[in-house]
């Protein structure tokens, strides 16, 4: 069974950090791109950032690049997304997500994880 898990939400103030972790498992990891999406209330739900596992090549949404980092634990089949200097308007539910290929679109993935909550107060 495909299972994206993704732990690391709470509540921060405005200039904090948080560190989201994805885990993966019953697919093989290697094979897919990884990425982060966030949905705000009201709002539709946006790429922040893909890790592609084959080169571990990066991309990031202009919203967010210099502030969050992705990575990812081969061997643990673990992905993180390393978020600093958090804004009020990074608050959101965020998922991980995997595909063949790194797409800031949500229509590549196949998998998606249950989300956690970040909330970013001023």
């Amino acid at each position: 069974e495909v299972q994206l898990v993704e732990s690391g939400g709470g509540l921060v103030q405005a200039g904090g950090s948080l560190r989201l972790s994805c885990a993966a498992s019953g697919f093989t990891f290697d094979d897919y791109a990884i990425a982060w999406f966030r949905q705000a209330p009201g709002k539709e739900r946006e790429g922040v950032s893909c890790i592609t596992r084959l080169d571990n090549s990066t991309h990031y949404a202009d919203s967010v690049k210099g502030r969050f980092t992705i990575s990812s634990d081969n061997a643990k089949n673990m992905v993180y997304l390393q978020m600093n200097s958090l804004k009020p308007e990074d608050t959101a539910v965020y998922y991980c997500a995997a595909a063949y290929y790194c797409s800031m679109g949500v229509g590549p993935y196949d998998y998606w994880g249950q989300g956690t909550q970040v909330t970013v107060s001023s």
